[in-house]
Formats: structure tokens, sequence, C-alpha cells
């Protein structure tokens, strides 16, 4: 019987969810789990609340929020048995994207109930996840338009989250009629890549942009390796043509784009950069390094999502 602490964030994502929350452990209850809920509002409390799930032994912690809110439970799973799950109540909700979870909506009012009752007929597998500098990422780490996209609308008020799509489209187009990109060099194993982007975005998942595009066509989340994906591009009309290709998948194929799978890798500006983790903003020096942690942390995952997303089979959850 797995053991689980659902931490409940009330402040993700677009909804009150605490009675749908409650229903969804009911579920797992039901499946034979033992379920204890926590209620946070505080990034840091999630963190300190998974430390404790560790220290106790239990088999999950299972988040109830968005990705911002499954990045601040990283630190304290990572390299431990205690696996990550998510009730996808956030605002994008990109990693329940990911693993087939329906999200929390004005007309989905039973997405946690369907999303606690996948899990629980679903599996543990290891994933690996990113280490920038010193902080953990699960699903990517940018750097240029959208992490300086991302510093200007975080964070945000509840009642501004019914608005995300709107007011990211409407900050990205802003933003990048002033952008004139970012000189970087990547240093990676083998190779030196130096010019001038208007991205540069680390990604563990398939999935970008709020789920809208498919970045990582062929990313496996168990396989030791990410991608660098580098736009180049340092005007408007460079950015409209690059997100086409991006929203269309054709940058896979574009010249001017350019994919590097890594272990590790170091990025340098000449000025200090912009960061988003998990969509989450954070600040960054002149050189940032980035390592993959090969297969560093267990995730609870639907039957359904397992087949196209791991090379090794996940161990049962009964």
């Amino acid at each position: 019987m797995p053991n689980t602490l659902l931490i409940y964030n009330p402040v993700a994502g677009r909804y009150p969810s605490r009675i749908l929350t409650e229903r969804a452990a009911r579920i797992l209850i039901n499946h034979g789990w033992g379920v204890d809920i926590e209620t946070t509002t505080d990034g840091s409390q999630i963190s300190q609340l998974a430390h404790q799930a560790v220290r106790e032994k239990l088999d999950a912690v299972i988040v109830v929020g968005g990705d911002g809110s499954l990045n601040k439970a990283l630190p304290s799973l990572v390299g431990t048995d205690t696996a990550l799950g998510v009730l996808p109540a956030g605002t994008a909700n990109v990693w329940a994207q990911e693993l087939s979870l329906p999200g929390l909506s004005w007309t989905r009012w039973m997405a946690l109930e369907e999303s606690a009752h996948r899990i629980a007929h679903g599996s543990i597998h290891r994933v690996d996840v990113g280490l920038c500098d010193d902080k953990y990422f699960l699903l990517w780490a940018g750097i240029g338009l959208d992490a300086f996209i991302v510093h200007r609308i975080e964070p945000r008020k509840q009642w501004e989250k019914n608005f995300t799509l709107v007011r990211y489209a409407a900050s990205a187009l802003w933003n990048a009629s002033q952008w004139r990109g970012i000189n970087l060099r990547v240093f990676t194993e083998n190779q030196l890549i130096d010019g001038k982007f208007m991205l540069a975005v680390v990604s563990n998942i398939r999935l970008y942009a709020g789920g809208l595009a498919t970045i990582s066509p062929q990313g496996k989340l168990d396989d030791g390796l990410m991608e660098l994906w580098l736009f180049e591009g340092e005007n408007m009309e460079d950015v409209l043509h690059q997100a086409w290709l991006l929203w269309s998948g054709q940058h896979v194929n574009s010249a001017r784009v350019r994919c590097v799978p890594f272990n590790e890798i170091s990025i340098e500006s000449d000025s200090q950069v912009y960061i988003q983790m998990d969509g989450e903003p954070e600040f960054g020096g002149e050189q940032v390094t980035i390592k993959v942690v090969s297969q560093g942390l267990n995730v609870l995952i639907p039957d359904q999502a397992a087949h196209s997303l791991f090379n090794i089979t996940g161990e049962t959850l009964q």
C-alpha cells in the first residue's frame, strides 16, 4: 500500500480546489493508498513538507498544483526513493500534459479525480532531472526571451491566471519588439558554439510554451541526456519567424535552429542572464553550467504515457 503525502497549494492555478483535492484523495484511498493532506501557500513549505516525507520514508509526494509547485518539491526528492506525482491544478500544467493527465478547468471539474484514477493504476519510473548551477529543474531551463518574459509577468495574482495566455502573448509581442538577442558561447564536451540568439532553452521533456508546442519530439525522460535548443534571432521579424517554426514543428529542420544533446554544458554571456526554470524566474551570472542528473528522481506515471516517454519499464504501485 503506497503511503502518500498530498500537498495542496490553493494559490496555484485559476480555481479553488480544496474539495476537489479531498475527492481525489478519496479515489486513492479507495485503491488502497494511505493519504495525508497538507495545505501550503509557500514554496519553501512545499520543500519542507517534501523533505519531511523523505524522512518518514513515504512512498510518494503528490503535489496538487502546477509546474512551479512541482519545482519546489524537487530539491528534497532528488536522489531519494520517494516518488513525485501531480494532480494538475495549476495554470499551464505542462508536466501533467506530458503525462496525459487532464488539467482542472471550468469544463472539466472531475479532472483531479480522473488524474487520481490514472495515477492509482500507474507505475513508478526514474527520470532525469537538470541541475542549473545549484538549482534543480524537471522540465526546462531557458535563457533569453522566454526567461525575460517570465521575469516580467511573475509572480501573478490568482485572478490574473485566468488571462495567462492572453497576457503571455501580449508580453511576448511587446518584449519581442524590443529584444535584440543575446550573445552566447556554448561549451559542450567536444565543441564550442558562438552566436547571437533570441532563445536558448534546455528541454528535458517534449512539450514547451504552455504545452502548445512540441520542442523535442523524440525526447525520452530516462536516457541521461537533455537537449539544448538554440534559436537564432535579434529582432521582431526573427522572433515571429522562429515562433512559427516552433509551433508548426518545422524548427527541427531549420538552418537557424540548432539542437545540442548533452550530459553537461556551459553557457557564457557578456552580461548577467535571465533564467527561467520550470516557468519560474531565476537570475544567473555571466556563466551558467547545466548538468543532467541521470535518472535522479522517482515519478508517478500513468500507464498510458509510459510507453512513449521511457526506455526502461517502471515499477508497479501495488
